[in-house]
């Protein structure tokens, strides 16, 4: 350790206290690895401050140093926003610990929490009052993460995703100065200028410290009915859908599509797994309808059975058959399906949306597609598409051998390609934007926005902080 860095490390002490300050390898470790289960680089340490004072502290030394920052939420993330940089040399701000504060407003059906709170622990609170914040996630990441990500989640399609949910937020700007600054406020309507606060959300943590947010919390539904449909033809998933909607609106709360494919590997490798249908389909639809007030179950069952009948008689039937659940244990089926895959063999994940009107005819081209250029890359798709959302993901199997890294990157391209140039959809649906794929950020974003977007972030982040330069060509992310 040299002269200089012991003198960092005092001066980060002298900040957030001796036992804040982590610089053993074996402290680090957990550091390093995200939701994705791949690893970042050696920070030269990981520093974790309990409130804004010291997050600003911490930014105006690092200003000092010419230390570039990256902060780390709940290390749930899957783009690697949220790890060191393989070649080293910043410090990590790790928000585990700026999360004392959560104040639940039953009135204006808002909680007000620091950005280290995780998921599971605002809901706790919130339902103490009746109340949820419904971003439905598989993992159990912290706010401030969930808003530089713009998290979304199953339910997106009934409550939308954190952008739409997010009513305000303080945040410390990474300039010289560590500037505290509050953007928004806890109301639901407030024109009183531009809306700021939204420059925070989507960045990757890249323009700013969140250290605390206002967010809007929902009833916490009463009712549930749950339905997983066997469909015989994947291209009467959207008429299915538009007449879910017709019939009924808001109660619609999630709308997951499911390929055979995915549905096979999770019921061949999952233990314990039940599947309602005697074979697998070839498509499969998981419905959810929800309500807070006490709707009868029996007849939101009937009215249920009602929009189905059309799709489900005659020669034309594309639904074979459904299974109807109250307690919401069919979504044990779609939460199988990354298992599956895993346990299928080695996955290469695209997280990906389209125009909902888009999606099967993707799904058809790219099946083509793939069979011509990366043959023996399987597809086992599924996702949100009642908003447009798919993780196209293709299977390597374990049967077939030693995979070739080129021809994954090769068919990520071309599912990339194809998502963004014929369909004009996105390669970053809901993870957000971070080193993993920032390579593709310059390929398929305009050069006009990419130089708006870097004016932006360097109005709001002098300093040199997280893991995107949103006006660059993503040579950091090497």
């Amino acid at each position: 350790m040299t002269g200089s860095d012991t003198i960092l490390l005092s001066a980060l002490a002298e900040i957030v206290g001796k036992a804040q300050v982590l610089t053993e390898p074996s402290d680090l470790v957990g550091y390093r690895i995200d939701g994705r289960g791949e690893g970042g680089g050696q920070p030269i340490a990981v520093v974790r401050p309990d409130d804004a004072d010291q997050v600003s502290a911490l930014v105006r030394l690092a200003a000092g140093a010419g230390i570039r920052l990256v902060v780390a939420g709940g290390r749930t993330g899957l783009t690697g926003a949220g790890l060191p940089p393989e070649q080293g040399g910043c410090l990590l701000v790790s928000l585990e610990r700026l999360a004392r504060h959560i104040e639940i407003d039953p009135m204006n059906r808002t909680a007000t929490v620091d950005a280290g709170v995780r998921l599971s622990t605002l809901n706790a609170a919130a339902a103490e009052h009746g109340l949820s914040f419904p971003i439905d996630l598989g993992a159990d990441p912290v706010i401030g993460g969930m808003i530089a990500n713009n998290t979304g989640g199953a339910r997106l399609l009934r409550y939308g995703d954190v952008r739409a949910n997010l009513l305000s937020v303080e945040i410390v700007r990474a300039d010289s100065g560590g500037t505290r600054i509050a953007l928004g406020a806890p109301l639901r309507k407030n024109n009183t200028g531009l809306d700021l606060k939204q420059l925070l959300v989507g960045g990757g943590g890249s323009t700013g410290i969140v250290t605390r947010a206002t967010v809007a919390l929902h009833p916490v539904p009463v009712t549930r009915l749950t339905a997983l449909l066997a469909l015989e033809d994947p291209h009467a998933t959207l008429p299915l859908l538009l007449a879910l909607e017709r019939d009924f609106g808001a109660l619609l709360s999630a709308f997951e599509g499911m390929s055979e494919a995915a549905l096979r590997a999770a019921a061949d490798h999952v233990p314990g797994l039940h599947l309602p249908f005697g074979r697998v389909p070839p498509y499969a639809v998981l419905v959810e309808l929800s309500a807070g007030a006490a709707f009868d179950e029996d007849m939101m069952e009937e009215r249920l059975a009602a929009a189905l009948e059309p799709f489900m008689t005659g020669e034309g039937a594309s639904v074979r058959d459904a299974a109807i659940d109250r307690r919401g244990r069919l979504w044990a089926v779609r939460h199988a399906i990354p298992e599956g895959l895993r346990a299928r063999g080695t996955v290469v994940a695209c997280d990906i949306a389209l125009r909902r009107g888009d999606v099967m005819a993707f799904r058809d081209r790219m099946a083509g597609l793939l069979a011509r250029h990366a043959p023996g890359l399987l597809p086992h798709d599924f996702g949100h598409v009642g908003d447009g959302g798919l993780h196209y993901n293709l299977v390597w199997p374990r049967e077939s051998g030693t995979p070739d890294p080129a021809m994954f990157e090769k068919a990520r391209r071309l599912i990339f390609d194809t998502v963004v140039e014929a369909f004009g959809g996105s390669f970053s649906a809901e993870h957000g934007i971070g080193p993993r794929n920032i390579a593709y950020y310059p390929r398929y974003v305009p050069g006009a926005v990419r130089r708006l977007a870097g004016d932006v972030q360097r109005i709001m982040a002098s300093v040199s902080i997280g893991r995107v330069d949103f006006g660059t060509t993503g040579e950091d992310a090497k």
